[in-house]
């Protein structure tokens, strides 16, 4: 019925449209930090993204999960993790317009770190949501509504918990209330947003499905008029639907989580995650909605040693070291089965990327 009712729409007039990438969650895990380390003890991460740069770019906005404060030095792996600065130029580079770091383990180099991270990305000029100097900071960044192609996006973040740390300063941190969620999304109407995508850090580690609070958190946010739900945490792939909400009678899409973009992780659905691309239109009043949405599988192959990196790779690539081949492979195979069974209007994507080695060899 959906299908049937976008179909309509697009042929009923604009040619206006966007595409937004989201995609799941950004680790550095020690193996890649060793990995990234060179011998004057600077990090390298460019070879990182570069398979997935032209797919990244070529959306008109993209979205990403750092799930590591910039705390500086001494950098850190699980369980308190602590990225180096070059990370954040790694995904940049990528493609990637916004940062979204409310979630569990934005405190793990406490306080300060929040506050280095905030600044980092400041000096930087790199756009993010979730954490804040103080009150005054966050009522002056939200709402964060940007103009992509002509659509207005507004964007918000929330993290179901900060692993039990609690802040010690003036910091904000976007934790999940149902009340702050309701009177931000206000906010974000009020200030002419056609569009509000809602991050949400949620769910159960390593589970393939969403949990009961998660339904009922999405229900709220799409009785509340979200279009767009972007799950991330669980560190494994779950199911994305695109819906008619039953409250506003627009279509909305929902991703109950991405799984890892990157990380160091070896279990079989924790190798890879998940990229979603939606496309945004407009109907024949001219209102913004959510016109289509696909989803593209990623894989990480881990260093095989002897100074080479991690990178990630699209989940089809026939580039990969023979010895984690079979890892792909069993990803993929768990992954697109949940999909199969539970995505609704979220096909998978596989056409190919170019990327910059193959247009080079061109």
């Amino acid at each position: 019925m959906i299908s049937v009712f976008l179909s309509l729409l697009s042929l009923l007039l604009p040619q206006d449209s966007a595409e937004i990438v989201f995609a799941g969650d950004a680790m550095q895990h020690q193996r890649q930090i060793d990995a990234a380390l060179q011998p004057d003890g600077s990090l390298d991460y460019s070879p990182y993204f570069q398979s997935l740069q032209p797919y990244i770019s070529s959306a008109d906005f993209a979205v990403v999960n750092l799930e590591a404060p910039l705390g500086g030095a001494p950098y850190s792996g699980y369980p308190m993790f602590c990225a180096h600065d070059n990370y954040v130029d790694a995904l940049t580079d990528a493609g990637f317009d916004l940062m979204l770091t409310a979630n569990n383990h934005i405190l793990d180099r406490r306080d300060r770190g929040v506050r280095r991270t905030i600044q980092t990305f400041e000096s930087k000029g790199v756009p993010f949501i979730g954490v804040y100097r103080n009150k005054a900071h966050r009522d002056s960044v939200l709402p964060m509504i940007h103009d992509i192609n002509g659509f207005k996006v507004a964007f918000l973040n929330y993290t179901y918990g900060t692993n039990g740390i609690t802040k010690r300063s003036e910091i904000e941190i976007d934790y999940i209330n149902r009340d702050l969620i309701a009177s931000d999304i206000r906010k974000a109407r009020d200030n002419g947003a056609e569009i509000i995508a809602a991050c949400i850090h949620w769910g159960d580690e390593y589970k393939l499905l969403p949990n009961a609070s998660q339904k009922s958190l999405e229900k709220f946010l799409a009785d509340q008029g979200v279009e767009l739900i972007i799950g991330s945490h669980p560190h494994v792939i779950q199911p994305m639907q695109l819906k008619i909400s039953e409250k506003t009678g627009r279509p909305y899409f929902t991703v109950y989580s991405l799984g890892n973009f990157i990380s160091s992780m070896r279990t079989t659905d924790t190798r890879g995650g998940a990229m979603a691309r939606v496309k945004l239109a407009r109907d024949i009043f001219g209102r913004a909605y959510v016109n289509g949405a696909s989803y593209r599988l990623v894989f990480t192959e881990p260093s095989t040693g002897h100074g080479k990196n991690f990178r990630l790779l699209p989940a089809e690539s026939m580039e990969l070291h023979p010895t984690v081949e079979h890892h792909r492979r069993d990803f993929v195979r768990n992954a697109v089965g949940v999909f199969n069974r539970h995505n609704i209007n979220v096909p998978r994507d596989t056409t190919t990327i170019r990327t910059s080695i193959s247009i080079n060899n061109n």
